[in-house]
């Protein structure tokens, strides 16, 4: 079994090996047509299940004719122009061939002799963000697994530097329509389940800073700790971006920690020609941001960044097989020190070959396509009498629902845009996602692919509303 090994003895192997792998993928890229099978849980579990993982196939092609059937047949392909769900973006090559030199070379990026360089091409892109947000020369970082893990690490920040005598006694104020991350959050840091308060949003669904201040001031007096405010950068919902300057204002006034959650925002720090609609990051003591969804990379790729480098103290444990305290006196910069995760991949080296095969501005003329797109998709949601859009884009996130003209019952409409949402996921025609918005279901679009062009906007729409006509049209037969 050694020769399945990767080594000096078996590159060539390893050449061969991949290169048929790559082969396929780009074979089956190139002739994907839609970006779903539509394929069912009960056709496919079968097969899956019926595979003796015991029993090896011992044959490298053989494996690939395998997952052929059980995996990239009929697997969701965000590359493709109609997949319009979730914040899933299409990947750049330079980053994909980082990760394949990663994944091969397989550093752990916890220690410096784990990783050597690795550490230090981590570092540079951790200050290379921290400098387009404007988070000054203390600022520091840690790449992480994701946007959930980014502002949990950010609160357990805060929630140390609150230095309270009571964790009953701590507050986080967000908006009603945050990631769900905050609350999680909150209950994995010991907090009460009435920890995180929900500030009421506008009609933008950007939050309301003059009911977040009233939420602050009473905290204040009944004798209770302001530990945090989450700001978003980009609902997930919506694409809504909170005005940053006030809350800003706010936290400096109540001494409250500001984290700003720009997982899905963050593209706005490339961007060529809306960068400023994220003015006010700048003063955040913490920031989420998600290569992952708006920098094109693949998953995954985030990091939680902090104004003052002391704070990341908090998540620091020495362990002396790995990173003793003597190491801190001796200036070898070991990444566990900052992060919650010991073994961690160089997830950093794919926006570093990206940054230095494209450049930041590339990065952000692709963003700024999709958030154009989503301009151009409100257009023609707000002029379709079929459809009601809920609020124009700041980035590009539009939701939606279907109405039609002769049924007036909400919660028929309800069902119809739920079935059209399903029997479109179930021919693979398109993929959309979906949400409620004040108690009612919508359609959402997350356009995070430029490719997809508002001829596919206005195609998927009429598939929506055939569907949904189909869906209404057979509850009335049933009715009758």
């Amino acid at each position: 079994m050694r020769s399945h090994l990767l080594n000096d003895t078996t590159a060539e192997q390893y050449r061969r090996s991949v290169t048929e792998g790559i082969e396929r993928v780009a074979a089956k890229l190139a002739a994907t047509d839609r970006p779903f099978t539509g394929v069912t849980v009960d056709a496919l579990a079968p097969a899956i299940d019926a595979i003796d993982l015991d029993q090896p196939l011992h044959d490298t092609a053989a494996v690939l004719d395998e997952l052929e059937d059980v995996y990239l047949r009929d697997a969701i392909y965000f590359h493709h122009p109609r997949y319009l769900a979730h914040l899933n973006c299409p990947v750049v090559i330079p980053a994909v061939l980082g990760e394949a030199v990663l994944s091969a070379v397989n550093s752990s990026l916890d220690t410096w002799d784990q990783s050597a360089g690795g550490t230090l091409i981590e570092r540079k892109l951790i200050y290379w963000t921290t400098a387009r947000i404007g988070l000054g020369e203390n600022a520091d970082g840690v790449f992480t697994s994701g946007g959930t893990q980014s502002n949990l690490q950010a609160l357990l920040l805060a929630r140390e530097e609150a230095k309270s005598d009571s964790l009953a006694k701590l507050r986080i104020f967000a908006s009603e329509v945050s990631h769900f991350s905050v609350k999680k959050s909150a209950k994995l840091l010991g907090l009460g389940q009435d920890a995180v308060v929900s500030i009421p949003v506008d009609h933008d669904k950007r939050m309301q800073t003059v009911a977040l201040a009233h939420e602050l001031e009473r905290c204040r007096k009944d004798g209770l700790v302001p530990m945090a405010v989450v700001a978003t950068g980009g609902t997930t919902d919506f694409g809504s971006i909170d005005p940053l300057p006030e809350i800003a204002e706010l936290c400096e006034q109540f001494g409250t920690w500001m984290h700003v959650d720009a997982a899905y925002g963050c593209g706005l720090l490339a961007s060529l020609k809306y960068r400023d609609r994220i003015d006010g990051i700048e003063r955040a003591d913490s920031v989420t941001v998600d290569y992952h969804k708006s920098f094109f990379q693949p998953v995954s790729s985030s990091a939680v960044l902090v104004r003052d480098a002391s704070t990341l103290r908090h998540a620091t444990y020495h362990a002396e097989y790995l990173n003793p305290r003597r190491m801190v006196t001796e200036r070898i910069p070991n990444q566990v020190d900052k992060s919650l995760q010991t073994t961690r991949r160089f997830d950093a080296l794919k926006l570093w070959m990206t940054l230095r095969t494209m450049g930041a501005d590339g990065i952000g003329q692709l963003f700024d396509e999709v958030c154009d797109l989503a301009v151009e998709g409100w257009k023609l949601l707000a002029a379709d009498p079929r459809f009601d859009v809920v609020v124009q884009p700041s980035l590009s996130t539009l939701v939606y629902r279907y109405i039609p003209a002769a049924v007036t019952d909400p919660a028929e409409i309800d069902r119809a845009n739920l079935y059209a949402r399903k029997a479109l996921f179930a021919s693979g025609d398109a993929v959309v996602a979906g949400t409620k918005v004040q108690g009612r279901h919508y359609l959402k679009f997350t356009l995070l692919n430029p490719e997809t062009t508002t001829e596919d906007i206005a195609a998927v729409l009429d598939l929506i509303a055939g569907h949904a006509e189909q869906y209404l049209g057979e509850s009335l037969d049933r009715a009758s």
